[in-house]
């Protein structure tokens, strides 16, 4: 049983190893992780949010999720694009990546706005009753959304600094017996 428990522990201590070897080669996949979490977060989302859409039907409000939906695609091919692999950050391409984020989170903040709008507004106010909750859970998942965009949108900022530091962990296997190499006769001579 003991063999059993050690050999499942070295397992998931190789994986480990293995997954750090990876994020050393490519660190760029933790932003492109947290990329992806936050189109997950807005598309999964999105029958609450075309629900208050239709019926609040404030000015440009389908616009904005329009909008949020499509640069949240764009630019996670940007983001692929900005950085190939093994090669320099293309420029152009993480320019246009930053600016698609900034159109995603204006779009949000204006939606977010026609829903306090209608929420607040002094004649006839859209009330959140248990029939319109998903008003309430648009406004909570819009927020969460850009609140993910942003730490997106830091750790990409933030990307050359964390990479210098996971390219400092060690990753090497320690081979039993390497330290006799040197006792090794590879000269050739009898």
């Amino acid at each position: 049983m003991e063999k059993k428990n050690a050999g499942f522990a070295a397992g998931i201590k190789e994986a480990f190893r293995k997954f750090l070897v990876a994020l050393k080669r490519r660190p760029q996949l933790i932003p492109l992780a947290a990329l992806v979490i936050a189109f997950l977060e807005y598309s999964m989302n999105l029958t609450v949010i075309s629900d208050t859409t239709a019926k609040i039907q404030g000015p440009g409000m389908g616009l904005c999720g329009f909008c949020t939906m499509l640069f949240s695609m764009l630019s996670m091919v940007c983001f692929g694009n900005a950085f190939p692999h093994r090669k320099k950050v293309n420029l152009p391409m993480l320019i246009l990546m930053f600016v698609m984020f900034g159109i995603i989170l204006f779009s949000d903040v204006t939606y977010l706005n026609a829903i306090y709008a209608a929420v607040m507004r002094a004649d006839n106010p859209i009330k959140v009753t248990l029939n319109t909750v998903y008003i309430a859970y648009a406004e909570y998942y819009l927020q969460r959304h850009i609140e993910i965009l942003c730490v997106s949108i830091a750790l990409i900022v933030l990307l050359p600094v964390y990479s210098k530091w996971i390219r400092r962990i060690k990753t090497s296997v320690e081979v039993e017996g390497n330290a006799q190499m040197a006792a090794i006769d590879i000269s050739g001579e009898n």
